[in-house]
């Protein structure tokens, strides 16, 4: 796990501003006891994101300053849902989208999947970026109460499993 933080802080610290040598995303999963809900943060490359944006809808999408807040806040859920997928307990879960706020060079987008039972086994699809990035990486944390883990999956390598022991 140490070794996929250091990934991360070398790539958005040292190479911020700049062409970054490999391509990172990272999606935490955290499930909330007290609200009984599984909440999702996911972390691109604004320049990445926005470039698989353009790609799918062939027009320019501007998450940093956007016209229209709301048509973006949609193209960036479609985009998501699309390229990842959380499988909970052997169900397939719908995804419900909060919002997004920008750090640095990256941009978080915020996701819930609501009144939930507490994960004994989590299937995720990740594909994000895939279609924009050949050497795209999705690393996924999940915290389950005091289980914590970490795996990641390389461009076209989609699906991580995890058997959650408490």
């Amino acid at each position: 796990m140490l070794f996929f933080k250091n990934i991360i802080l070398i790539s958005l610290f040292l190479f911020a501003g700049k062409p970054h040598p490999f391509y990172l995303s990272v999606t935490d999963i955290k499930y909330n006891d007290k609200n009984k809900s599984l909440e999702i943060a996911c972390k691109m490359f604004t320049s990445d994101l926005e470039d698989a944006l353009k790609k799918t809808t062939n027009k320019s999408v501007d998450i940093l300053n956007p016209k229209n807040k709301p048509e973006v806040e949609k193209i960036l859920f479609e985009y998501i849902t699309k390229r990842l997928s959380v499988n909970l307990n052997g169900k397939l879960k719908t995804l419900k989208f909060i919002g997004y706020e920008k750090e640095d060079e990256v941009i978080w987008t915020y996701m819930e999947i609501e009144k939930c039972e507490k994960p004994k086994q989590l299937i995720i699809q990740n594909s994000l970026l895939y279609d924009q990035i050949k050497e795209q990486i999705n690393l996924v944390q999940i915290e389950i109460g005091d289980f914590k883990k970490s795996s990641k999956v390389t461009n076209p390598e989609k699906e991580m499993k995890f058997e959650i022991i408490n």
